[in-house]
């Protein structure tokens, strides 16, 4: 990876999903988990036209910026541009990566969801910065995604050189059980966002990551 980041800020990667926060706005809960130690953010927003999903990414580009924490757009290239996010992850049915890269520049941190070991390895040969792999533990947030296994989720880490991060239905009983997957990071949704104390919950699991997984 040759922008300006390195692996450790894959560590406790917070996916927002405004339905499940128990805080009163997206941005609170956002600085909640970045206090708690999250260590980048995916701004996911899947109800929201385009005006409203700009004006979300650029408020909290302002926040995130204020903490040395990198901001990723999901699927949308052009809000990352327009709202000068630090990147963006794609799913497979996703603008290509090639001409992902080709609007964004090396500068920017593109991710692709890869649940498979011929497509990470596609992902990697193609340029991204980082995988995801999921979903590990099934998940809630997407009734399309297919369950996946942590032994595949190993052979992925351990074949490709780029970082592979881990999502789906991860939380604070059961993301020790990635300890020698390989990974650089865990991807976290409701195990975050939807806790009462947003805070404790992101310091409980970037421990855990820390000590035992990483």
């Amino acid at each position: 990876m040759d922008i300006k980041f390195d692996s450790k800020i894959f560590s406790l990667y917070l996916v927002t999903d405004r339905s499940l926060m128990s805080a009163k706005t997206l941005e609170e809960a956002v600085e909640r988990a970045v206090d708690g130690g999250c260590t980048i953010v995916q701004l996911r927003e899947k109800e929201l036209n385009s005006r409203e999903f700009f004006n979300t990414a650029v408020s909290l580009k302002k926040l995130l910026e204020r903490r040395g924490v990198p901001l990723i757009i999901n699927d949308r290239v052009d809000i990352a541009l327009a709202a000068n996010a630090d990147g963006v992850h794609l799913g497979q049915n996703d603008l290509p990566l090639a001409q992902a890269r080709r609007l964004l520049g090396r500068e920017r941190i593109i991710g692709v969801t890869a649940p498979t070991l011929s497509l990470a390895i596609e992902a990697e040969s193609g340029g991204a910065d980082y995988i995801g792999v999921g979903a590990i533990f099934g998940t809630t947030t997407k009734s399309n995604a297919k369950k996946n296994s942590i032994e595949n989720l190993g052979e992925i880490a351990h074949t490709v050189k780029i970082p592979v991060i881990a999502i789906g239905g991860i939380n604070s009983t059961n993301i020790s059980l990635l300890a020698g997957s390989g990974i650089s990071g865990a991807a976290v949704v409701s195990g975050i966002i939807a806790k009462d104390n947003i805070t404790d919950a992101s310091k409980e699991l970037l421990d855990i990551l820390r000590s035992e997984v990483l």
